[in-house]
């Protein structure tokens, strides 16, 4: 029943999508004032998607295994939060979620864009719903998440147990609200462009959507990024997987875009790269729903491989960016001829510097990612694009971009100069010898990472010191560039200072070290509600006798039949210790995999202060320069 009344409601939502465009049209040509029937037809849409979302949670609360969708993702045996989170941990029902935020998000919109003109409304409206038209279709012809099957099995397949997480179930949700933001940012654009709005005040307005997209699709990475930490037991945090990429693409764009917004906020500048990247986020936010789902990547982020899918998608994908190339080139009118007439020294200079190093980053970040796909299908060849390539073509402009993001902050707008700025030469010189001692003192490469440290120690120090200078005054610029200076920090002491130790061993073993000696001390076996589980116990002696139990875990589930390893990690401020075993086949042995992981604890916690700043950003007004 509940199936039923989740298709129909489907149904009558996009019903309601053609009568918004009907009465968007009548009231576009006919009035002055903004028909609010508009706002109310737009709830009931929402409302509709929202029935048939809940229809598809209470057919896997129920286990329906008469829906197709429950039957393949689902199981009785599987713990209710599960069978809540599986609800969008498939194709189908994440695209009935992506459904659901769209509908919401236009539906704020309308609310909250009172003060809009009428006409900027209405076409942002209608563009949006072409965006709904395209998902219902889609949803409804090649995903529908309420098929039947008949005669009704007993039993499901199950959820694939590395979805069985709690940050993986909260993931998707918070990533879609980043990915789908971005479409309402794309039909504002070009309704914008269309009539002509592009302006400070529509920068004011446009600003907030930005935040809201951006603060999610960034908390929506770093949820997956934790995931990929503990729940593959792969022991990183970002692996340049081409999913990752997928997502890091849009929001490297959404980044440019908020900084050409803070230009056109102070100055009528900037106008054709805020349309050119409003198009590109939504774009790249589509392209990678076309990746993910047409299978054509091969990651294990995948769970759709369907080409007819992505034939859809790709299609509509194509429509969408002929649509907005045709409103930019025939309705875009530069503003201001004297746009990029900056003086060299401003804060709009830096902030279009900080452009093009996006940009390149955005471009390798897109070569690495397509580049293997292109090469499949001309050569038949296939390639891995790993970290090695992104290492060498982002890390020697890194530096660059480092330095320029630590001085353009310090800077005015319109104009400034150098007096006062020999604080900067100050800490040029104290980074330069921090690096120079830890690189030394360590034995790594000297060259190398003595000049990236510095880079990156001189932009730590720099927003460190905003804080004590300014107080109050850029507050969330200085949280959120702090926060990414601690994050790159971070991330370069972890990669330097990593270290991990394989071995097999059985119930008993010790394996020594310079450092340290581990110590298998047994196994214990448990039965929880869907899988077994087998829990070793690792003692970890150091040098200065400090002790350290871990207990990583071997978990063989009952549907699907599969055999997980979990691994066991204790946090302190300084580092992450971090184990994980597997059976090796045949044999009495454990494949042991034990690393030290330095400053991990730092890296959440550096894009949970970067977040703050743009949450800090998108409610505070007083002390904003």
């Amino acid at each position: 029943m509940a199936s039923l009344i989740g298709f129909y409601s489907l149904v009558f939502g996009l019903f309601f999508s053609f009568l918004i465009i009907l009465f968007s049209i009548k009231n576009l040509r006919n009035t002055n004032v903004f028909n609010n029937n508009l706002i109310s037809l737009t709830f009931l849409q929402f409302l509709f998607v929202i029935i048939s979302f809940f229809g598809l949670v209470i057919s896997f609360i129920n286990s329906d295994f008469s829906n197709a969708t429950v039957f393949n993702h689902s199981h009785t045996t599987i713990p209710l939060f599960y069978k809540i989170s599986g609800t969008w941990g498939n194709h189908e029902g994440s695209l009935l979620l992506w459904l659901v935020v769209l509908t919401l998000f236009i539906f704020l919109f309308l609310l909250k864009s009172k003060n809009q003109t009428k006409q900027y409304r209405i076409l942002t409206l209608l563009f949006q719903q072409i965006i709904i038209i395209g998902f219902f279709i889609f949803i409804i012809k090649t995903s529908n998440p309420f098929d039947y099957i008949f005669p009704v099995p007993n039993e499901g397949l199950g959820l694939n147990p590395i979805l069985q997480d709690p940050a993986l179930a909260i993931h998707p949700p918070i990533l879609y609200l980043g990915y789908v933001g971005s479409s309402i940012i794309f039909s504002s654009t070009l309704a914008a462009t269309s009539t002509n709005y592009i302006s400070k005040e529509w920068a004011k307005h446009i600003k907030q959507w930005i935040l809201i997209s951006w603060i999610f699709l960034t908390l929506g990475i770093l949820l997956g990024s934790i995931w990929a930490y503990y729940e593959l037991g792969w022991g990183g945090f970002w692996f340049w997987d081409p999913v990752e990429n997928v997502s890091l693409m849009p929001w490297l764009a959404l980044t440019t875009l908020f900084h050409c917004i803070l230009v056109l906020e102070k100055r009528l500048a900037l106008t054709s790269w805020i349309v050119i990247l409003s198009i590109s986020t939504f774009t790249l936010s589509m392209s990678g729903t076309f990746l993910v789902r047409s299978g054509i990547l091969n990651s294990v982020h995948t769970f759709a491989n369907d080409p007819d899918r992505g034939l859809f998608i790709l299609i509509f994908l194509f429509c969408l960016i002929f649509l907005s190339l045709f409103v930019f080139l025939f309705f875009f009118k530069a503003k201001n001829e004297n746009t990029y007439n900056f003086f060299w020294l401003s804060k709009e200079t830096s902030i279009l510097i900080n452009n093009w190093f996006m940009m390149y980053f955005l471009t390798v970040v897109l070569v690495g990612t397509v580049y293997p796909i292109f090469l499949e299908v001309i050569t038949s060849e296939k390639i891995s694009v790993g970290p090695p390539f992104y290492n060498k073509l982002i890390i020697p402009f890194l530096v660059p971009f480092l330095f320029a993001m630590a001085i353009g902050p310090k800077l005015k707008w319109i104009k400034s100069d150098l007096k006062n700025k020999f604080n900067l030469l100050f800490f040029l010189i104290i980074s330069f010898f921090i690096s120079a001692l830890i690189v030394k003192k360590f034995n790594v490469n000297f060259l190398v990472n003595t000049i990236l440290m510095t880079s990156v120690f001189y932009l730590f120090f720099s927003t460190l010191r905003d804080f004590f200078i300014s107080k109050l005054k850029n507050l969330a610029q200085n949280v959120a560039h702090f926060g990414f200076s601690l994050l790159i920090l971070s991330i370069l002491l972890n990669n330097i200072f990593s270290s991990e130790i394989i071995a097999n061993l059985k119930v008993g073993d010790t394996y020594e070290t310079e450092k340290f000696k581990i110590s298998f001390e047994n196994i214990k076996q448990k039965k929880e509600q869907n899988f077994e589980v087998i829990i070793g116990k690792f003692n970890i002696e150091f040098l200065n006798g400090d002790v350290e139990t871990l207990r990583p875990e071997l978990r063989i589930y009952n549907q699907p039949n599969i055999v997980t390893s979990e691994a066991d990690i204790k946090t302190n401020l300084l580092k992450d210790s971090f184990i994980t075993m597997n059976l090796v086949q045949n044999q009495n042995y454990f494949n042991i995999r034990y690393q030290i992981k330095p400053f991990m604890i730092w890296i959440w916690l550096s894009v949970l202060l970067i977040s703050f700043g743009g949450l800090k950003s998108l409610f505070k007004k007083k002390y904003e320069n």
